[in-house]
């Protein structure tokens, strides 16, 4: 199966995406179609021998729609192909509106004014010279009307009849079938004053299929202006990318545009340019500013061998760099994708919108049938049917079928996540999937990896003990042996530990090197078999426990609050004892306490022993009993699965920092992936928060909360606004005018309600 995403344009309601779904849904080979109202784009997945995606175009296009298929590479150029199309699209909407608001003015100055008369006599006398009868005075002031209302009803009103005709064609109805449903029947019925002999003398009721166009128009460009709002965060995480890369090519600098570069593309960085690509430094010197990623404010010095991040700022220095992650891969396009496609997803709340809006559109105008018939059947009892009271029933089915609002609806949900994806996304809180903003709120157990989560990442060692056999500078020299080459934080404690005291470690004296999972690691050298790990490792190696001198240095000396680990000889036992201490982050306790107040329970989860994890774990704000410790990695699942609820209603999340907490993290309901932006991170996390910020997880939680509280909102003012407003149009308290203009308001609201969330602070 492939996946693609779809750029697409002139879609209305809630009933248009719902179309799209539904038709491209059908093809063969589709396995599954989602369309975002709010975004404006949607996500096919299809079997490519079945279908392509020329024809899936091809079958939005037919239903009316414009349809492009966003590429995977290329993506800086399409973008700005869509915005000049989409501000092409604008300026044409605005002509139209311009031109629809000055000829209804005219209409109702003619129609509702006594100047009409005035401007309309040169008119009559032409057509009926100087000695005209008063019918005859207002067939031309009709007819001038109806020139007047013709432009607005036919080319402004166009977009509405395309796309009444394309669910006609579909078998189903949508926004545009309400609007060129009422206008037609207002012209028409406005053509019949004209010039039926019955009506002679009669005022048409242009005006009314006029304003209501103007005023759905007014309020199409409001909604696009609002929805292009809801979608700033994307385009801003877009802008921060260059357009052009210094590129060593021929022997030669050129500048190339982005996505014209390859893998293993060598390019110059000067100083203040953001940095082009994903790659490592090969030559030069300089600080650079990666808080757009990391959030960390002050600049990190690069020399070569380093990795840098496209779009970071490079400072004073000069950087040559080799590309290793171009285009789609880049780590700033990855986050893009990742921010449109929660966009783009669809939370379960979502689903009561999608089955109101099914029969939306078709109840409407039921009702609207049923106010018209309904008005005609009083009058005929009450004094017989007059043309008034054909022209009063007539308006009132007009105004309900005007006046419903599905747009309200549809939005409801899209923008509000739209918005709050894109706020948490500027706050370095990427969430992956609209369910997982929903459910997010719903937490009220957080589980924390203690090493690199809530702790820094960086243990120092802090004590060095050791047996008869040995001397510090032994236990030192064979434990970093072992550890040399390995990326874990108790190693490089160890390595640098020994550069900081001269301790010299022998290169290439291990043989049989073995990684023990949960223990340690254990090698040979001349024969001996050796180890430094645990307390777990001492007794796989030697089958005895600790020495009493060692669980002293653990007890009551320096491994007293830190994690202690053992140099360990098979043939005679325990050797050594490092201990190494990891301090809190500086927002680790104020992440704790912000959760707590939200209402959740706080919990470690550590491989350390329990005497350093309940010091961290009070110095953070955790309760001891909250404190699992001394679990090995296999066993951090089980016990993150002890604590969920079978009726999930209380949540669990798990908060790890990357790929060793792979197990756990997809154990919890939710799973927050810390690390500064890595790739595993990136690829585990349904939550990946790019700050390494425990605050974050308290942060991600009240932005889902306030997107739920808009969501709620949004719904309450769609369905009140249908519930309040049609009942007053079916009694013809709302004339068609008056309800046009709500309808063009509703969706308005709905959006404007939605964008109130970038004003929330985390």
């Amino acid at each position: 199966m492939q996946t693609e995403r779809i750029a697409i344009e002139g879609m209305h309601c809630a009933n248009c995406s719902a179309l799209i779904e539904k038709m491209v849904g059908r093809m063969d080979g589709v396995q599954e179609c989602t369309v975002n109202l709010a975004a404006n784009n949607g996500e096919v997945t299809f079997d490519p021998t079945q279908t392509s995606m020329a024809e899936v175009v091809e079958t939005i296009v037919g239903l009316g729609y414009g349809a492009t298929v966003i590429p995977h590479e290329g993506r800086s150029a399409f973008d700005e192909q869509r915005r000049a199309r989409e501000a092409a699209q604008h300026a044409h909407d605005l002509r139209m509106f311009v031109m629809s608001l000055i000829l209804t003015i005219l209409v109702m100055v003619v129609c509702m004014t006594p100047a009409g008369m005035t401007l309309t006599m040169p008119v009559a006398t032409a057509l009926f010279g100087a000695q005209h009868t008063h019918e005859q005075m207002m067939l031309a002031m009709n007819l001038v009307c109806m020139v007047l209302t013709i432009p607005v009803q036919f080319v402004a009103g166009l977009r509405f009849y395309r796309g009444a005709w394309g669910a006609l064609k579909a078998r189903t109805a949508n926004m545009d079938t309400l609007v060129a449903v009422g206008t037609t029947i207002a012209f028409a019925y406005s053509l019949y004053v004209t010039f039926s002999p019955r009506a002679a003398g009669a005022m048409a009721p242009f005006e009314t299929s006029a304003m209501l166009i103007t005023f759905v128009q007014l309020g199409k460009m409001l909604e696009a202006r609002a929805k292009g709002r809801a979608g700033e965060a994307v385009e801003s995480l877009m802008s921060l990318a260059p357009k052009v890369a210094h590129v060593h090519r021929a022997d030669q600098v050129v500048d190339l545009p982005i996505d014209d570069l390859r893998i293993g593309d060598v390019v110059d960085v000067r100083p203040g340019e953001k940095v082009p690509v994903d790659g490592v430094v090969v030559a030069g010197s300089s600080s650079v500013d990666e808080s757009m990623l990391t959030g960390e404010p002050m600049p990190q010095e690069k020399v070569a061998g380093d990795e840098v991040t496209g779009a970071t700022i490079n400072g004073n220095g000069a950087l040559t760099v080799r590309a290793t992650r171009v285009g789609a891969d880049s780590t700033l396009s990855r986050i893009v994708e990742m921010v449109e496609k929660a966009q783009g997803s669809r939370p379960q709340i979502q689903r009561l919108a999608d089955r109101i809006a099914a029969v939306f559109v078709p109840a409407i105008l039921s009702l609207g049938l049923v106010t018209f018939l309904g008005w005609l059947a009083y009058a005929a009892f009450t004094g017989g049917i007059s043309s008034a009271s054909f022209e009063h029933a007539l308006m009132a089915g007009v105004s309900v079928v005007v006046v419903a609002c599905p747009c309200a609806l549809g939005l409801a949900t899209p923008t509000a996540v739209m918005v709050g994806t894109g706020k948490g996304a500027e706050q370095g809180i990427l969430i992956k999937d609209g369910d997982v903003l929903q459910q997010a709120g719903k937490l009220r157990r957080v589980v924390f990896d203690k090493t690199g989560t809530i702790t820094q990442g960086m243990p120092m060692v802090v004590g060095v003990a050791h047996g008869e056999e040995a001397s510090e500078q032994d236990v030192i020299r064979f434990a970093g042996a072992l550890e040399q080459g390995s990326e874990h934080p108790l190693a490089c404690a160890v390595l640098m530990y020994a550069a900081e005291h001269d301790i010299a470690i022998p290169r290439d004296m291990v043989d049989d090197f073995e990684a023990l999972t949960g223990l340690g690691v254990v090698g040979t050298v001349d024969g001996e078999r050796f180890g430094f790990g645990n307390e777990r490792l001492v007794r796989e190696l030697t089958g005895a426990g600790l020495p009493a001198w060692c669980e002293e240095f653990s007890r009551d000396g320096a491994g007293a609050h830190a994690t202690v680990m053992y140099l360990v000889f098979a043939s005679f036992g325990v050797a050594g004892a490092i201990a190494a201490a990891d301090s809190p982050k500086d927002s680790a306790a104020e992440g704790v306490a912000r959760l707590r107040r939200l209402g959740c329970d706080v919990y470690l989860l550590t491989g350390d022993a329990r005497a350093a994890a309940e010091h961290v774990a009070a110095e953070v704000g955790i309760e001891a009993d909250h404190v699992m410790a001394e679990v090995l990695p296999n066993q951090k699942a089980d016990r993150v699965a002890e604590l969920l609820d079978p009726a999930h209603e209380e949540l669990v999340a798990m908060v790890g920092d990357g790929i060793n907490d792979t197990p756990a993290l997809a154990t919890a309901d939710i799973g927050m992936a810390m690390s500064a932006g890595s790739d595993a991170a990136l690829e585990v996390g349904q939550v990946v928060l790019m700050h390494d910020d425990v605050v974050d997880v308290a942060r991600a939680i009240e932005l889902s909360r306030a997107t739920m509280r808009k969501i709620h909102q949004n719904f309450v003012w769609a369905l009140g606004y249908n519930l309040l407003l049609v009942p007053l149009a079916a009694f013809g308290i709302l004339p068609p005018e008056l309800s046009s203009a709500c309808m063009a308001l509703s969706s308005v609201s709905v959006v404007s309600n939605s964008l109130l969330l970038r004003r929330v602070r985390l």
